[in-house]
């Protein structure tokens, strides 16, 4: 009999092999210290969906984490004095998309947003992770190198503010230094009538770029006032390329102008040859994407009308989820508290135990199932304070304190089967039934966010739900069905 007086508890699977001293500091002072404390043996963690991948894959081993997660204000975006944004490096990509102000006016970063693999990874990933990670294909990246994006790091010695292109060195190098905290990003306002865009070519849906594009435009009557373009996936860090833009600026718009315009940015790229496509084939979608982008914000650029800053207050929010466990070291176990599914769970975790395995092994809910263990399936998703999140991907720790749903925990409280549950087995939509939990989850989130979503909006909610029976066409009807929308014929 093991504890919680199950018969067939097992310990920690070891999904995350490796142990480590675990740390959540209350500001960027105490994580400054212990960054210091601990050198290069350490790691800053705030949504781990890059970092954590790489440890399961054991290519990044450190002996210590530290949690940003307890610090106020990381979270936080700001409407500067002079009317550009800060970004907190702890936002996550889900709520800078929906942030009204950078919608309106930077809707480049928006459209980056919207872009990224699925939902989970919006609701988990932050803005710092992914600046960051140093990627040449990260998403946030071209639109914020368009817009001017400083970074804001705070060290040892104060802080300092370095221009994006001057932080990005190489592939997966930049140059926050070993005792820096990146505190967030500074966007410059946009002259007035700025229009911008996101473009990126994937082999999926969710995907990391073949090839992207950022492009930021100012137009005035006929001459293009401004023009900057930025490149992902096609060189060793996210580049601009001003020859490119010197081919526009200052000049008027025409068709061979902006084919010269793509032509060079094609020249000036330096792709490779990988899994996700050709350097050959980027070259060529470097040179349509620019074109047939350009063309299209330059129309968009003719029908713009200012909007007003006061399109959005502060979007500050400075809220600290959960309980703060100070500290677990390697090999220690820490009792944490959380409820799930409506009722109050003590369990004991290490520092490496992954919601996933707390959940499955410890408390017998294995209705949450193990899939790709790197976030790219869905099947593990479950609610975490109501949002979408993959379990694989989240450590035990950090759900102390907070409130998690799992399927176990999606029926009413007198058995019955939530509406969705009912649809699924109405239309048809639970297939082999080992991706169904993920589904459901997902959607339960989609359906308390939005409470009739459009065909779009399902597909786009479940892009990080694989499914490998048969199609998505019946998940759609059930989804439909349990809003009380009409279902089309087949």
């Amino acid at each position: 009999m093991g504890e919680n007086g199950h018969p067939h508890f097992q310990t920690n699977s070891h999904i995350l092999v490796n142990e480590f001293d675990y740390y959540e500091p209350t500001s960027v002072e105490e994580a400054i210290a212990l960054l210091q404390q601990h050198g290069e043996h350490a790691r800053l963690i705030a949504g781990g969906t890059h970092l954590l991948v790489l440890m399961k894959m054991e290519r990044e081993l450190p002996q210590v984490l530290i949690s940003l997660n307890k610090i106020p204000g990381l979270d936080a975006i700001t409407v500067n004095a002079d009317g550009g944004l800060t970004i907190g490096s702890r936002v996550n990509i889900r709520t800078l998309g929906e942030h009204p102000l950078v919608r309106a006016r930077y809707a480049g970063l928006a459209q980056a947003c919207d872009a990224f693999g699925s939902i989970q990874i919006e609701i988990m990933g932050t803005v710092g992770g992914n600046v960051c990670n140093g990627s040449p294909a990260a998403d946030l990246v071209p639109p914020l190198l368009v817009f001017g994006a400083e970074v804001l790091l705070k060290g040892a010695f104060g802080e300092r503010r370095v221009p994006l292109e001057k932080f990005l060195i190489k592939p997966g190098v930049t140059a926050i230094q070993p005792d820096e905290v990146m505190l967030g990003v500074i966007l410059p306002p946009l002259p007035e009538g700025t229009v911008s865009a996101f473009h990126k070519m994937v082999r999926v849906v969710a995907d990391l770029a073949k090839t992207s594009l950022a492009l930021m435009l100012v137009r005035d009557g006929e001459r293009v006032a401004d023009v900057h373009l930025a490149y992902g996936a096609v060189a060793p860090t996210v580049i601009r390329i001003p020859e490119a833009e010197a081919a526009l600026i200052g000049k008027t718009f025409t068709p061979e102008r902006v084919a010269q315009a793509a032509k060079i940015a094609s020249e000036h790229i330096t792709p490779i040859d990988d899994v996700r496509s050709s350097a050959w084939y980027r070259r060529r979608v470097v040179n349509v994407m620019t074109q047939d982008a350009l063309n299209a914000l330059w129309e968009e650029a003719g029908r713009v009308h200012a909007q007003p800053l006061a399109v959005s207050p502060n979007g500050a929010k400075s809220a600290v989820a959960g309980t703060v466990i100070p500290q677990i070291r390697r090999g220690e176990q820490r009792e944490i508290e959380f409820v799930v599914n409506g009722v109050k769970q003590r369990v004991r975790v290490s520092a490496n135990d992954l919601l996933l395995n707390v959940l499955r092994e410890k408390l017998q809910l294995t209705g949450t199932k193990y899939g790709c263990g790197i976030g790219e399936c869905g099947v593990c998703t479950v609610q975490l304070d109501g949002k979408a999140v993959f379990s694989c991907l989240t450590l035990a720790v950090e759900a102390a304190g907070r409130e998690v749903v799992t399927i176990e925990g999606m029926a009413k409280p007198d058995g019955s089967l939530h509406p969705l549950q009912d649809a699924f087995i109405e239309k048809g939509a639970f297939q082999c039934g080992y991706c169904t939990p993920g589904m459901l989850m997902t959607l339960k989130s989609l359906v308390e966010e939005n409470p009739q979503p459009s065909e779009e909006d399902i597909r786009s909610y479940l892009k990080g739900n694989r499914c490998r029976c048969t199609g998505y066409y019946s998940i759609v009807r059930a989804v439909l069905a349990a809003t009380g929308q009409t279902v089309p014929e087949r």
